[in-house]
């Protein structure tokens, strides 16, 4: 498959010169801080001189001192790439994000010739303020020779058939192998990856490790490797503002009803399903308050939306008056909910969604919890608790005849509490009333005993050792009592 490899030599210092064009007559180095800082990237004139990346900056400075110094900004250098990225889509739908610097495009299906797609990406990088970076474009069949021919020259197309050829002079630095394996290739003569390639596959990746099979492949103009498109983020966002303030909180409302409502409609004129909203609220004092939600169901409805979001905002309670509504679509997915084919009485998602949103907000956050099993072998660790979620909230009707069954014959339920140490008399060993109030029925002892083990798991741990009843005291109470190191607990009831 053709691919175009989209190169700028040496990102981060043209990054550099593009935010300060008085530089270009200097010899640049990059680096990540001034004090006690360290060469990021070099220009050719810097690295003539000397200077390589991952010196100091005291060793870069006594090297090249007429070199210019400074200081790396990554979120510029990302934004800039981000856009470089988005102008290489209208030369193909395939782009893969290698690095900052470093772009793959695939221009199989497309129409034209390899000259033509050449010009295509080279028109969609003029088309932007990226244009003013030195790229390098270079076409081969595979993404590791299309690398190398847009190193070698601007423009280059390295025909199907010819790889092996072409990267055959070409030095071992490019390829990703460790420094000691390209130094001991060099003390064996091996310079050059047509002198790799000529040596025997299977005795070269025994000696150098699994690893090495690529390089090698690579030598011989061989890169199986798939090009991997970039993944797409897509938000939409819209800001409602009138004139005043909404004090009251049917004005917010209705406010937040119309912004509602014109979100889900570009939703779902991009053919899209949103999954979280970010709700802003901007006071007249100038504060701000951030309203996540997470959607049960990725939707493009707007009375879903809206539900959820009031739900949300029930718990808030703001310094200011409202003076102005953001809200943004995130998480944007193509393609219908699923569901189940047997789902009449399933509980509808988003309907839970809503209820967990005003317990919340009623409770505060993370009021809403549900257990789960884990593995254990004390009864207080076979369990833990975490947030209740209503995504993915599908389960199918239990059979009539079990609910049936279920309904006449009625289960308990066992809820855990906290520790709580009480009073219990023994008889014979075993306890026959509970703070005064006597035992009717008793099950047990369920025994835990770590005594044996606890050493060969931690010197310092002292041993555990336990006894579980389940007791029936006079006034209809079913509890779980425990006993550890002659002291009794309450750990849960049955309800």
């Amino acid at each position: 498959m053709p691919i175009v490899c989209a190169l700028v030599p040496a990102f981060k210092v043209e990054v550099a010169r593009f935010t300060q064009p008085e530089l270009r007559e200097r010899p640049l180095v990059v680096v990540d801080r001034l004090e006690r800082g360290h060469a990021l990237a070099v220009d050719d004139a810097a690295y003539e001189l000397g200077v390589r990346p991952g010196m100091t900056l005291v060793q870069a400075s006594a090297c090249a001192r007429e070199a210019a110094i400074v200081v790396d900004e990554p979120a510029r250098g990302l934004a800039l790439w981000e856009e470089i990225l988005d102008a290489l889509d209208a030369a193909s739908p395939l782009v893969e994000d290698a690095e900052p610097g470093i772009a793959f495009l695939e221009m199989r299906g497309i129409e034209g010739t390899p000259r033509v797609w050449l010009a295509s990406v080279r028109g969609a990088l003029n088309a932007v303020a990226a244009g003013a970076l030195p790229f390098r474009l270079g076409l081969a069949a595979g993404k590791f020779v299309a690398r190398a021919a847009a190193s070698s020259r601007d423009g280059t197309i390295v025909r199907r058939g010819s790889e092996r050829a072409f990267v055959a002079p070409l030095p071992l630095r490019v390829l990703d192998l460790e420094a000691y394996a390209i130094e001991r290739l060099q003390l064996l003569g091996v310079r050059t990856l047509g002198e790799l390639a000529a040596l025997p596959h299977g005795p070269f990746v025994r000696r150098f490790g699994p690893a090495a099979a690529r390089a090698h492949d690579r030598a011989g103009g061989i890169d199986p490797e798939p090009l991997v498109p970039r993944a797409r983020a897509l938000r939409v966002e819209r800001s409602l503002f009138g004139e005043g303030t909404a004090e009251r909180e049917e004005q917010v409302l209705f406010a937040l009803r119309t912004l509602v409502a014109r979100v889900a409609d570009d939703v779902a004129l991009a053919g899209k399903r949103c999954g979280y909203l970010r709700l802003t609220l901007e006071c007249e004092d100038g504060t701000t308050h951030d309203v996540p939600t997470l959607l049960a169901q990725p939707t493009a409805q707007a009375a879903t939306m809206f539900d959820l979001l009031r739900a949300r905002l029930e718990g808030i309670v703001l310094a200011a008056p409202v003076s102005g509504l953001r809200l943004g679509a995130e998480r944007l997915e193509e393609g219908g909910a699923e569901r189940s084919l047997f789902a009449g009485s399933d509980p509808d998602p988003e309907t839970v969604a809503v209820a967990l949103a005003r317990i919340e907000a009623a409770l505060g956050p993370g009021s809403a919890l549900r257990a789960r099993v884990t593995s254990g072998h004390r009864r207080e660790t076979r369990y833990a608790y975490e947030a209740f979620d209503a995504r993915g909230l599908v389960r199918r009707a239990p059979h009539a005849g079990a609910a049936q069954t279920s309904a006449s014959e009625g289960t308990l339920a066992y809820r855990v509490l906290a520790p709580r140490e009480i009073g219990v008399r023994v008889e014979r060993g075993r306890p026959v009333a509970v703070g005064g109030r006597k035992i009717v029925e008793l099950a047990g002892p369920w025994r835990v005993d770590e005594s044996w083990w606890a050493q060969a798991l931690d010197e310092g741990a002292l041993p555990y050792a336990s006894d579980a009843y389940d007791v029936l005291l006079d006034d209809g109470t079913l509890w779980r009592i425990v006993t550890e190191a002659q002291r009794w607990y309450v750990r849960g009831a049955y309800d």
